[in-house]
């Protein structure tokens, strides 16, 4: 199966995802405007409702995640490595993916708590890289440092998934073990490391190029046409900054930039959306493809997997898990 119709044939699972997303969002902010307004008796007990609710919120949010968006996403990853490695998907596709997790609840509960080291193994191992912006000094190696961090967390996220995906079609071993296998697969390829950052990085700013940039145009065009709206804005924000004490930024009083910027930062959120739904999941689908061709190519051994624990404790840990120990 070509990358696309892999994506094509798992692309319902994001929609899903993203439908439980935003109901989640709902809940946090329901949770919290529900506080405000019962606890608004005074301006000090409406400020605590809407802690509380908001505490209350993000609680049943974390609940969510963890017995309905994981299931889902493993759903669909599950698919995706199924559909690189064998070169085949089930007709319907929707329900084998949900098939794939139905009575595994303990196998993709696992997953995620193997998702949690294999973040922290990541960080260890990119705090050697980390080494450059700080051997630069001063506010030019503070951005290369939060450059290379914001780098770093974008390439986890694809290559958490990616174990996962080794974790799914491993199945007949220990997760524990699978998600050390599917650590070492990363760090023993480095042509599958460079071909996944090329991959990622270059459809990443591709898309916001384009997509960021459309939505940028037309929310300008239509914005150009009330400018009132935006003096009136910078004038409120500006108020803002004076009752706190604090200088605002000079766009603010510029009327034209405070379009500008604020075009810019709706670009860039709706783009986020787009991104997330529709083209994050065909990037991870070559990504995986490479990723899973590596791993078949050579099944890491238990012996393979001394390099990256002396590396890492985080490993070390999750390798004694996977021995039992």
């Amino acid at each position: 199966m070509t990358n696309f119709k892999v994506y094509k044939k798992t692309l319902s699972f994001s929609f899903l995802i993203f439908a439980v997303d935003l109901l989640t969002l709902l809940v946090v902010v329901g949770s919290a405007t529900a506080g405000f307004f019962i606890a608004n008796q005074s301006s000090d007990m409406a400020i605590l409702g809407l802690f509380i609710g908001l505490v209350i919120g993000i609680i049943l949010a974390s609940l969510i995640g963890m017995f309905v968006t994981n299931r889902f996403k493993a759903a669909q990853i599950s698919m995706i490595a199924k559909g690189v490695a064998d070169g085949e998907l089930p007709e319907h596709t929707f329900k084998a993916g949900f098939a794939e997790t139905k009575g595994r609840f303990g196998r993709v509960a696992a997953f995620f708590l193997i998702d949690r080291a294999i973040k922290g193994i990541f960080r260890q191992v990119s705090h050697t890289i980390n080494r450059i912006g700080t051997a630069v000094g001063g506010d030019v190696g503070n951005s290369v440092t939060s450059a290379i961090n914001t780098a770093v967390e974008i390439l986890i996220g694809y290559l958490c998934d990616c174990c996962l995906g080794w974790i799914m079609y491993r199945k007949d071993i220990n997760p524990f073990k699978a998600g050390c296998e599917g650590a070492v697969i990363f760090f023993r390829h480095g042509k599958t490391l460079i071909k996944n950052v090329g991959r990622i990085f270059g459809m990443g700013f591709l898309s916001l190029a384009l997509v960021g940039g459309a939505f940028f145009g037309i929310f300008l065009a239509i914005f150009l046409n009330f400018p009132s709206m935006f003096v009136t804005l910078g004038n409120e924000i500006l108020e803002v900054f004076n009752r706190m004490g604090e200088t605002a930024p000079s766009f603010i009083s510029d009327p034209t930039l405070l379009t500008v910027v604020a075009c810019a930062i709706l670009g860039i959120v709706l783009w986020s959306i787009v991104h997330s739904v529709l083209i994050r999941p065909f990037i991870l689908v070559g990504v995986m493809r490479n990723y899973m061709e590596a791993g078949k190519a050579h099944i890491p051994t238990e012996a393979e997997f001394g390099e990256l624990a002396s590396k890492s404790p985080k490993f070390a840990k999750l390798q004694a898990k996977a021995q039992g120990q």
